[in-house]
């Protein structure tokens, strides 16, 4: 029986995490045939400890001998393990949030990347603000996701339209202190603003919460990543405008047989689809893939690592494949609208980016100008 290992986190507003992405995992080799695997976990807390990051992927090497590892962190971990399964000969795939945007675009053959790429749909994000008229912005977003390399993302684009930011707001982590206080002089006087929004987890609730409170009947044009759209958070979320839109990376209303199969064998075991449990179930694929690749090329990584980037398949958010100078996964992007129910937020799902390689080459190619993030946390690890 083979064996694969898997670096879980734990996230202090999304309590189920690393058993979405276990059930997520276990759930998708299932339902492509591979009953036969042993998955063995270890748990890395927030991400944010880099020696029990290393401990555990070092214990799954060596005493759990896995053929391979799975692992739910960012860039600046993975890159801290690459000397450990380059010394290993084994592969590391990281299910990455795309919360943040590494100095140096990977290329080692031994780690890949399977991202939800928050940090593009905050490019494009920008990018339909400004086709949607707006000139000026203000960036709101708070203690923990402002600390995320997104935030240049969605700057930078907003900027290359053609649009500046006017304004700044970084709101603290818990619920008392957080607030949307400091926007009302700024709506006041610009109001014709578009609102460029970073949250994740319950801060997308506690914001439109107090949206809703402050600004009332307003419609503020809010403008949000794929993170801020999911759907779990967003389902317990007052609505908060009629201007809400921006790019999501998966709805369950996306209409396509893939889809369809991973909401019924998620649900049937009792848990809610959303992000954590989907990137998992997407990455039983690759999974499958690699272990026939260490079979046919007999453990040689840098063949094994040519044969994968070439390597696509169809997944609940269409056809997803990868670009092989980063060895990260592309897949499909949506734009997408908030809606009400009940006074609720619901989304209503748009068109399919058309150009999706085109700006993630676009977003490799960025210049980081010295910014940097201190964060090693796995994103919406706290």
């Amino acid at each position: 029986m083979q064996k694969i290992g898997v670096l879980l986190p734990r996230s202090t507003y999304y309590e189920t995490i690393s058993f979405d992405i276990y059930e997520g995992l276990k759930l998708g080799l299932e339902a492509i045939g591979e009953k036969d695997i042993k998955i063995v976990t270890e748990n890395i807390g927030f991400g944010a400890d880099k020696q029990q990051c290393y401990r555990s992927a070092e214990k799954l090497l060596l005493e759990e001998n896995v053929s391979l590892v799975l692992a739910f962190i960012g860039h600046r971990t993975a890159e801290l393990l690459r000397p450990l399964f380059l010394a290993a000969n084994k592969i590391l795939i990281v299910l990455d949030a795309g919360a943040n945007l590494p100095n140096e675009w990977p290329t080692c053959p031994n780690i890949f990347y399977h991202s939800l790429h928050n940090s593009l749909g905050a490019w494009l994000t920008a990018q339909k603000a400004s086709n949607d008229g707006y000139k000026k912005g203000a960036m709101v977003t708070g203690y923990y996701d402002g600390g995320y390399l997104h935030t240049y993302s969605i700057s930078k684009s907003f900027e290359d339209a053609g649009g500046k930011i006017f304004f700044n707001h970084a709101t603290g982590y818990k619920e008392n202190d957080f607030t949307m206080e400091p926007l009302q002089n700024y709506i006041n006087e610009n109001s014709d603003s578009a609102f460029l929004s970073l949250f994740s987890g319950d801060f997308v609730q506690w914001y439109f919460k107090e949206i809703k409170s402050r600004f009332n009947n307003q419609n503020l044009p809010i403008y949000l990543t794929p993170f801020g759209f999911e759907e779990t958070m967003i389902e317990s979320a007052v609505f908060p405008s009629n201007l809400v839109s921006g790019i999501v990376s998966w709805s369950k209303k996306i209409e396509n047989k893939e889809n369809k199969i991973f909401i019924e064998t998620i649900e049937s075991s009792g848990r809610k689809p959303n992000l954590f449990s989907l990137i998992s179930w997407e990455a039983a694929s690759i999974i499958a893939k690699v272990l026939e690749l260490l079979r046919e090329q007999k453990n040689n990584i840098p063949k094994i690592a040519s044969e994968l980037q070439k390597f696509e398949f169809n997944g609940p958010r269409g056809k997803i494949y990868f670009d092989a100078k980063t060895n990260t996964t592309i897949s499909d992007l949506y734009e997408a609208r908030l809606i009400e129910n009940n006074g609720m937020s619901e989304i209503e799902l748009g068109k399919k980016i058309k150009n999706i390689k085109e700006e993630f080459d676009k977003l490799c190619q960025l210049s980081l100008n010295n910014v940097t993030s201190a964060w090693y946390n796995s994103y919406t690890c706290i």
